[in-house]
């Protein structure tokens, strides 16, 4: 596969992985290892990209991050290709990859918690249970409302944005977002409940700017 490998990084580094165009194969013959590889890009490419922007919000940084999955993936396509857990796999490595970018720069950015600190020697706030906000997960999860959630969590500097993607969006529990991001549960909780609560207040910001519709 080391021509089809090569021809794989030609295709990301002169078009991105957005627009890499495949052959159209004959459906009469059996198709070779890198043809099944395209066709492995094409069904998971979106949902790839989507975990690594909505962590990132950053275009750039995303493709990034998204032509490093699918080269990790091809390296490994011998497994993956009959996995019925190869989507599990790409988001987990498209997730970390996001959440090591992030770390590289994490001095510019504190988490929304680190803000509030109750304590003078630098202790933690003590962990509330926030019970899980069923409104903010129907209007995050709601079809119609996607493209506007989208640029809501966009618009949210990386420590609201990131543990409330993980937690609604990437369905990660309290515990395993603490690991990941090497904070105390009770940080995640504080930064989740206002995560959410800034979420909010931005959509139904949008919301009032929509004009109203005639009820049918």
């Amino acid at each position: 596969m080391n021509g089809a490998f090569e021809n794989l990084c030609n295709c990301f580094a002169k078009s991105r992985w957005l627009t890499l165009v495949c052959p159209a194969s004959d459906a009469a013959q059996p198709m070779d290892e890198a043809q099944q590889f395209e066709t492995f890009l094409r069904d998971y490419q979106n949902m790839v990209f989507s975990t690594a922007m909505r962590l990132l919000a950053n275009q750039s940084e995303a493709e990034d991050v998204t032509q490093e999955v699918f080269l990790r993936a091809f390296q490994r396509f011998g497994e993956l290709k009959a996995s019925p857990t190869a989507g599990g796999w790409l988001k987990t490595v498209a997730t970390n990859l996001s959440l090591n970018h992030l770390s590289r720069y994490r001095s510019r950015w504190t988490f929304f918690s680190d803000m509030f600190r109750g304590g003078e020697h630098g202790e933690d706030e003590p962990e509330i249970d926030f019970a899980a906000d069923t409104d903010v997960t129907a209007e995050m999860e709601g079809a119609d409302r996607k493209a506007m959630v989208e640029r809501a969590l966009a618009s949210l500097s990386p420590a609201q944005r990131v543990p409330l993607v993980l937690y609604h969006m990437e369905g990660l529990q309290y515990d395993e977002i603490a690991a990941k991001l090497g904070v105390s549960m009770g940080k995640v909780k504080t930064d989740i409940f206002r995560g959410r609560e800034v979420l909010r207040r931005k959509l139904k910001l949008k919301l009032d700017e929509e004009p109203s519709e005639a009820v049918v």
